[in-house]
């Protein structure tokens, strides 16, 4: 049975009662009083009230003047291989037309969303690698608008690598706006700025919310918590590197969730052993620690069995293996946003740019769902034609089914055709 050597001490709370409350209030106040309402909150939150919330090329030029070569050729990469894979995603889905019986034709047809709103955060880190995941999947899935929002930095707009990337991702409108007055402006409008249908990307409980509430009116991808992640390792895996991705998750924010499963007491101790060295030389030791201390748990369990059993039960955003067996793991996982196998693949590849999407299901939605991938952003569709023939066979049956269910108007269109054909 498992044993937990260290569990954490508080749950991660959500959107309290209040902040539903003060969400609800600015949301409705922006749907009533349009930028007034916006430009109120931009001021108050973000110290920002740009002549226009939208950025100019003229300043999307000054600041990519800024950047260094290194950071555009990174991001250049990085923006490549979640673009090749978003590509790969799309060749596997395929529209379709089969003939089910004599003169019953039905189709499945793939069609883009035209408007799509993407959020990217501010706060403590410039989240780059958030504007490709969120930006470019609906581009390869041929969505006609693409805009992105994100909150002014200091009262000077937006970062200058958030940007760029934006730039470089050919996003068709960019705005200096965040939290929830930007969640509402995509959702309702203001002037100059058009609706969208449907909202993707994190950010912090405020903007959670908003997606919560505006949910409905606009589609959303998903409503994201803390960062999680997960690792299961064996008397085989190096102490050093699991330290190592424990702290890089722990980063993030003092709410950020960390498991470490074993089936080897003794690497407990030598990544406990790890992780005391390695957080001296960390400039974020502050926040990762708090992180581990209050949301860090060490579980021990018996056999690979039962640690598939316990992740599984956990249905974690990143889950990272570390063990002999890859294989077992990849075959047997069930609930988790993405697997990382082996010790040569962290999670920070994932995080920024090895391909796949880092918007993750949190908060066990990975029981239900996967991540954020192109087909979110194609509405698959069906449709169907009968000929004469096929219309008059059908229609006894489809009558009976009406008539049995007390529908006797629908039983009617049937029996017409029976009639007519």
């Amino acid at each position: 049975m498992a044993r937990y050597i260290k569990e954490s001490k508080k749950a991660v709370e959500q959107a309290t009662i209040g902040v539903r409350e003060v969400v609800r209030d600015e949301l409705q106040n922006i749907k009533e009083n349009g930028e007034k309402a916006v430009r109120l909150l931009s001021e108050k939150f973000d110290g920002w009230n740009p002549e226009s919330f939208r950025v100019s090329q003229d300043e999307i030029h000054d600041a990519i003047k800024t950047l260094p070569e290194t950071f555009k050729q990174d991001t250049q990469y990085c923006q490549n291989q979640v673009r090749a894979f978003a590509e790969a995603q799309l060749g596997s889905m395929a529209a379709f037309e089969t003939e089910i019986q004599p003169g019953v034709h039905l189709g499945q047809k793939l069609i883009p969303l035209e408007n799509v709103g993407a959020y990217v955060p501010g706060g403590r880190f410039p989240i780059v690698s958030s504007v490709q995941m969120s930006t470019i999947p609906p581009k390869v899935a041929g969505v006609e608008r693409v805009i992105a929002c994100s909150p002014a930095q200091n009262g000077e707009g937006i970062h200058p690598g958030v940007l760029y990337a934006m730039y470089l991702a050919e996003v068709d409108e960019i705005y200096s706006l965040g939290g929830i007055q930007a969640i509402g402006t995509m959702t309702y409008g203001i002037e100059g700025i058009q609706p969208v249908d449907f909202i993707v990307g994190p950010g912090n409980v405020f903007v959670a919310e908003a997606k919560r509430q505006v949910f409905g009116t606009v589609g959303i991808d998903q409503i994201a918590g803390p960062s999680e992640n997960l690792i299961i390792a064996d008397e085989s895996a190096d102490p050093e590197l699991i330290a190592a991705d424990i702290w890089g998750q722990c980063e993030h924010d003092y709410q950020a969730i960390t498991i470490f499963i074993t089936t080897s007491e003794a690497l407990v101790t030598k990544v406990q052993d790890e992780m005391e060295k390695q957080v001296a030389a960390l400039d974020t030791a502050e926040v990762a620690q708090a992180s581990w201390e209050r949301n860090g748990e060490v579980i021990l369990v018996k056999d690979k069995e039962e640690a598939v059993k316990v992740a599984n039960d956990y249905a974690i955003e990143h889950v990272q293996i570390q063990a002999a067996d890859l294989d077992y793991y990849l075959a047997h996982m069930k609930n988790y946003g993405s697997l990382f196998l082996g010790e040569e693949t962290t999670v920070t590849y994932g995080d920024k740019g090895i391909g796949t999407n880092h918007i993750l299901p949190t908060g066990k939605a990975a029981r239900y769902t996967g991540g954020l991938w192109v087909g979110k952003f194609l509405k698959t569709v069906t449709y169907q034609k009968c000929t004469r023939e096929a219309s008059k066979k059908m229609a006894p049956t489809i009558a009976n089914q009406c008539r049995f269910e007390g529908m006797s108007a629908h039983a009617v269109t049937a029996e017409l055709r029976a009639k007519k054909f």
